[in-house]
Order: C-alpha cells, then structure tokens, then sequence
C-alpha cells in the first residue's frame, strides 16, 4: 500500500510528537530500550549457561564461522540507508519504498553469495562442517531482507515501546527453540534453528505492529540522495567488520575452530553486559541528538550527561567481570571452558573502552560528519593489522585480546577529543565524568581482594557481587557530596521525566 496522504500524522506511519517534549520521549523510550537490554541479556545469559553445558566450544566455533561470513557481507555491502532515514529532520515517507526495494535486492545478492561461496570459506577454515550451517544460515538474509522499513519509525520517533515488542518476539523465539534443540539434537544446529526462527518472528511481527506496507519502487533520485550520506557509514561499517570481527577470522585461520569458540565465548561474555549498555543508549542518542544539532548547548548538555550515565555503569560492570570472571566459568560454565578466562579478564578492558566510545560516534553521526567515526576507526584497524599476529604466535587468544586492547585506547581517546571541538565541551569535563567511576570501582575491587582473605565459602561469587555494588554506591555517595558528582540527580531527573516532567 502506498503512502498517499500528505498529513504525516494522519498517515499513520509518523507519530504526534506535539503532546509530549523530546527529553520525555528521549526518557521514556529509553527505559523501554533498557527493559529490552535487561530482558535481552538476561534470557541470553540463560541461553548461554544452558548450550554451554549442553554444546562443546567446536559447535560455537562452526556458528561462528558462518557467522562472521554473514557479517563479513553485510558489512562490505551496508549501504547506510537505514541511518540516513532516521538521521533525516524532513518527512521521510516518500523515500521508503526505494530504500525498501534496495534492502530487499542487496539480501537477495547476499543470499546467492552465502549460498555459493560457502564451500571455499570451509575450505578456507579447514572446516567441512561449515559448508552446510553456511548455506543453512543463509536464509536469514532472505527473511531480513523483507522486514517492514515503516518500523525505521519506532527509532527516529523515539517511541521505543514498539521497537521493544518487535526485538523482544524474535528474541524470546530465538532462545527458545535454540535451548529445545540443543537438548534434542546437541549440535551446532539448534543454534542454527533458533537464529533462523527468532528471525522470521521478528520479519512477521514487523508487519503486525506497524501499518506501513511496502512495495517495490525505485527512485534514482532519492537513493542518490540517502546514499551520499551512507557512504561514510559503508566506509565505517567495513572498519567496525575489521575491528570487531577481523580478530575471529584470524583466530579461526590460525589457531582452529575449537580456539574460535573459546575466543568467541570470552567475547560475548565479557563485552556484552558494557556494551549492551552502550547499544541502547546509541539508540536513543542518535536520533535525539539529531534533533538538537542546531542547539549546541543542549547538544552538550545531553552528552555529558549520558557521558555520565554510561560510564556510571559500565566502569563497575566491566570491573567486577575483569575480576570474578575465573569463579563465573567455573560456577556456570564449567571446566572445560576455563581456557578461556584470560582472554574474558582482557576483553572485559575492550568492552569498557567500547562502551565510551560509542558515546562519541552518536555525536559524529547526528551533526553530519559520520568521516570523523570513519577516520577513529581506520586508525583503530592500522593499530590491529600491526600487532595482532606477533601477539597471537606467542599467546594465543590471550595474544589476540591483547592487541585489541591495545590497538583501542588511542583512536578511542582522539574521538572523545574530537567530540569535545564539536559540542564545545573540555576535556576537563570529560576526564571528571571517567576518573570519578574509575576511582570507584578500583575501590571496590580492592575490598573485595581484602573480603577474599578472610572470607571462605561456596557462595563467594554472589557475595562478592553484592559487596561490590554496596561499596560502589556507598562511594558515589562520597563523590557526589565532595566533588560535585551529582550522579543521584542524573537517576532523579531520569525518574522525574518518566513521571512526565519536561527537561
């Protein structure tokens, strides 16, 4: 069905954003986007606990290959579309069917590449196995490349509670089939099954909850136009591939599928609950950030305070993982995963930085110099391409974390720079809104070193957890009286606008 009625809010494909102010909406959608996060990682965590007792580190390794074959397409054919329409200020009806018809025709290439490339990518890995999870798992680009693009609606309104019901059907499906699976058949295919399943509940359930329907159409014009603006994030996504992909395609090549699953399990483990944080902020950010990049105060304003948020959380996170992560293989995972432990303990320094940086690339995105990410990010892959072989060869997966650490830190430290040029901030503010938490959590993992001296017992993990978050709040509270923290009157305001308070 075409869009044919001029009235945006009567289309039924745009949404009234008169009754309510872009901080409220900001706010409430973001707490939808968080419930997500918390409901995401928690039936992942469950997931993971349950096919990691039940599936060996090879079964994760053959997912991971095809895996990182999809990603490895999908990120050298992004064509930025998606995020050119939200990043857009003007009404952007009349673009989508064209970009709808662009998706659907790049899955449909993508497809036939997966399809047909699978064998030498096996052969590449030396891993016959993988010829037909790769040609199984190629179905998903079919399945994505027919979502609904009305839901592009949900993000650039801001109103996250439908984008929560969309994610959470295919999530719940997703993890769902895959733990029924891996009981019965206790093979690399129930993780297949259920990525193929969580994704065709997500495609149907996009036509459900959003009236808008598609129909082939192809516009030059307005392609041309959407595509100046995702060049730079072809140009980003082909880097982000490397950087954050590059290192398993390496470890796979060169040290096996077994040493990818372990590698790729201490990756999950140790950057997700960080950079998930992270993600769903982008998510709100992005958009919101669009909207003010004429307004340069209240643009630095909001980064700064979700600087400030985003760091409050991911220091303490990645902290308590870096130091608890040998009793939670242990405790959860069992023996035969503890290879993978120290390659987790560094991973969880690469989530961290991550999760700060991806505070930077929202700025860059919605103030139109996506080239600034670009630029962070081919500097960040020099620094990889450099170290990570010598590293590698001589201590192995850990070799590899290390060098992804290493290759980080800088590129990471030049975006916040940079952001701080464009919004007018000092860094100054900045190094405040980082060395207050990062103060913090090296208290809390010093008294938790000291509880260990004295304290035996089963419980040891869940205690030290909870001894960790006390003196992490007890400490903000110090903080925020000698040093002007105000990190309570951040979480305030955050409640006062879900109450329906203007910012």
């Amino acid at each position: 069905m075409a869009v044919e009625d001029s009235s945006a809010k009567n289309s039924g494909y745009e949404y009234d954003q008169e009754g309510e102010s872009l901080g409220h909406r900001a706010v409430k959608g973001g707490m939808w986007m968080f419930l997500l996060k918390v409901v995401h990682r928690g039936l992942g965590f469950l997931r993971t606990i349950i096919l990691a007792r039940l599936l060996c580190p090879g079964d994760f390794g053959l997912f991971g290959i095809a895996v990182l074959m999809i990603n490895f397409l999908e990120n050298f054919s992004a064509t930025g579309i998606n995020a050119a329409l939200v990043q857009k200020k003007e009404s952007i009806k009349d673009y989508l069917d064209s970009a709808w018809t662009v998706n659907l025709v790049r899955s449909l290439v993508l497809f036939a590449i997966l399809y047909f490339g699978a064998s030498p990518v096996a052969y590449f890995f030396k891993s016959p196995e993988a010829l037909d999870v790769i040609r199984v798992l190629a179905v998903l680009q079919l399945i994505n490349g027919v979502e609904n693009i009305g839901t592009l609606y949900f993000q650039k309104e801001i109103h996250f509670d439908k984008l929560f019901y969309l994610k959470f059907s295919g999530m719940i499906v997703n993890v769902v089939v895959s733990i029924t699976m891996a009981f019965i058949l206790k093979s690399v295919w129930a993780l297949v099954y259920g990525a193929l399943s969580g994704a065709f509940v997500k495609t149907l359930m996009s036509y459900v909850l959003h009236p808008y329907r598609p129909r082939l159409r192809f516009d030059l014009e307005k392609i041309k136009e959407l595509l100046s603006f995702g060049k730079w994030l072809f140009g980003s996504s082909i880097l982000v591939f490397l950087i954050t992909e590059g290192d398993d395609a390496f470890v796979g090549k060169i040290l096996g599928v077994t040493a990818l699953g372990f590698y790729q399990m201490a990756y999950l483990l140790s950057n997700a609950p960080a950079t998930e944080i992270s993600n769903f902020v982008a998510q709100i950010t992005f958009p919101v950030y669009s909207k003010m990049q004429d307004n340069l105060p209240r643009l630095r304003e909001a980064y700064f305070r979700v600087l400030q948020l985003v760091a409050f959380l991911s220091f303490p996170i990645s902290g308590l993982i870096f130091f608890l992560a040998p009793d939670f293989t242990r405790l959860f995972l069992g023996g035969k995963w503890m290879p993978m432990v120290p390659a987790m303990q560094v991973l969880s320094l690469w989530g961290l930085i991550r999760a700060i940086g991806t505070t930077t690339t929202q700025i860059f995105y919605a103030v139109g110099r996506p080239d600034l990410s670009t630029k962070v990010k081919f500097s960040q892959l020099l620094l990889i391409v450099v170290s990570i072989y010598p590293l590698t060869a001589r201590w192995g997966i850990l070799g590899t974390s290390l060098a992804i650490v290493a290759a980080t830190l800088i590129p990471n430290l030049a975006a916040c720079y940079l952001t701080m040029k464009i919004i007018g901030g000092s860094m100054h503010d900045l190094s405040k809104m980082l060395l207050l938490p990062l103060t913090n959590t090296l208290i809390v993992l010093a008294t938790i070193v000291i509880s260990r001296i004295w304290w035996k017992s089963g419980a040891t993990f869940f205690v030290h957890i909870f001894l960790g978050l006390l003196v992490y709040v007890c400490v903000t509270n110090v903080f925020n009286h000698f040093f002007d923290y105000d990190m309570w009157f951040v979480l305030r305001r955050v409640r006062k606008e879900i109450k329906g308070a203007r910012l």
